[in-house]
């Protein structure tokens, strides 16, 4: 029996992967998504690469008609960043570049990308799983909510959530069931108390939506019992985890990074339960728009179909772009620029905090981030034992819309990650773009601006 290993050192025999069949799948897709027909044209791509084969099929331009003849740009090493290498994309992969393709994203990238996640999470080729390439992960994401969800379903979010996937599920007018979460990550045990007490005669909720690494905005990193106790209610009450993870490759932990949803479902009796965003913005550009979708065939079909009413495909020419400049550096190359990225965020959180030491030790509290570009901070606007009790009192919403912005500081209350809105004395900032000496000024300024509504509500100073 082969077997091999994953990241973490996790034995994992493949020939004993149980997957789930596509038409387990049939129950987890929306009706709009079960309506939904293969496009015409592009379901018969793939038979254009048929040797011998003439195709009067698909009406793409003529090539010849493309100004482009090559084009080159210089990108840094990642070995050593005071290099600078040149490449070039011409011939054949221009030519795919500036044409339409296959909605799924090019071959070259996708392969590229199937062998990054086996080197990251041990998943193998004939698992039951494929890739594909969105706009970015927000824009795979709404497919696949669009493609699982309808309206009035009950979703389960982790709460505080992405403000992102918020508008999503209220324009499918979702009932979202908010699963607290801490700096642990989601709390299991009260997950599995809102499943096991469900409401008889109510379908349960189809899917889970979270971040597990350095999540926007709580900064949180799910640890590894957590993950291996989400992914068991997973199997008991039948439900998808939505793993969107654009903060992987921003972990700076001290601890070994802890495997994925998508790599620790192998240890599952079969695989098939997570559905996996990774995101290149935060690690290549967040201009380029390069996300892709792991998972099981029958969903990523689901999201195909989808981008092929919608945008027919993710852009040819900055796939190509991207494929030009990872294949240039491999795989160890991408493992050293992502590490070194990683120490970057590192770095910028460790002087965020040591102004939030400075300027607001008995006037926030805290956790540490251990991945990602955010702190997630409890404001003490009073002294009362019971404050959080009082929206007046409890409501970081008050200080940071009005009494920071006139200090001359911008972040954001900690409510508009709440899918229900309600009053929060929590607030999130970014550290991931201002230099030390505004960062200084600015956690000075909300210390201000807490010293002020301190005062307002008659509280010490």
């Amino acid at each position: 029996m082969a077997a091999t290993s994953d990241t973490n050192g996790t034995s994992i025999h493949h020939d004993a992967i149980k997957r789930l069949p596509d038409a387990f799948y049939d129950d987890f897709l929306s009706d709009l998504a079960k309506e939904r027909k293969p496009s015409a044209i592009r379901s018969l791509f793939p038979l254009e690469k048929t040797p011998g084969l003439i195709s009067l099929l698909a009406g793409k331009p003529n090539a010849s008609t493309f100004p482009f003849t090559s084009l080159t740009f210089n990108a840094r090493s990642p070995i050593n960043p005071e290099e600078e290498t040149t490449l070039t994309v011409s011939g054949d992969d221009l030519a795919q570049g500036l044409q339409y393709g296959d909605t799924a994203g090019l071959k070259a990238l996708l392969d590229w990308l199937h062998g990054l996640q086996e080197r990251n999470h041990g998943r193998k080729s004939g698992e039951g799983w494929r890739i594909s390439i969105g706009s970015g992960s927000q824009d795979l994401i709404y497919k696949a909510v669009a493609a699982m969800v309808n309206p009035g379903d009950s979703v389960l979010v982790e709460s505080p959530v992405y403000a992102g996937v918020i508008p999503m599920f209220h324009s499918l007018h979702c009932n979202q069931i908010e699963v607290n979460t801490d700096s642990q990550g989601i709390q299991s045990a009260s997950l599995r108390t809102i499943l096991e007490q469900w409401p008889e005669g109510t379908p349960k909720p189809k899917v889970l939506y979270t971040v597990p690494y350095g999540c926007n905005p709580t900064g949180m990193t799910a640890t590894l019992e957590r993950r291996k106790e989400v992914l068991k209610l997973a199997r008991e009450h039948n439900f998808i985890i939505l793993e969107d993870d654009p903060y992987f490759y921003l972990y700076y932990g001290k601890a070994p990074r802890y495997p994925s949803y998508f790599a620790l479902e192998l240890e599952e009796p079969e695989v098939g339960r997570v559905l996996r965003f990774d995101s290149l913005s935060k690690i290549l550009s967040a201009g380029i728009r390069i996300g892709f979708a792991s998972g099981p065939e029958a969903l990523l079909k689901a999201i195909d179909q989808h981008t092929a009413t919608s945008n027919l495909q993710t852009s040819s020419l900055t796939q190509a772009i991207v494929f030009k400049l990872l294949d240039s550096w491999g795989y160890e190359g991408f493992r050293i620029h992502t590490e070194r990225v990683s120490a970057f965020y590192a770095a910028k959180r460790d002087v965020f905090e040591r102004a939030m030491n400075k300027y607001l030790t008995g006037l926030a509290e805290w956790s540490t981030p251990e991945a990602g570009m955010f702190f997630w901070f409890k404001l003490r606007l009073n002294d009362t034992p019971d404050a959080d009790a009082h929206a007046d009192s409890g409501d970081s919403a008050a200080v940071i819309r009005t009494k920071a912005v006139e200090k001359g500081v911008l972040a954001l209350p900690g409510t508009v990650f709440l899918p229900n809105g309600r009053a929060t004395p929590y607030v999130r900032a970014s550290f991931s773009l201002i230099g030390e000496e505004d960062v200084d000024k600015a956690i000075q300024r909300l210390r201000d601006a807490i010293l002020d509504a301190r005062v307002a509500s008659g509280s010490t100073a």
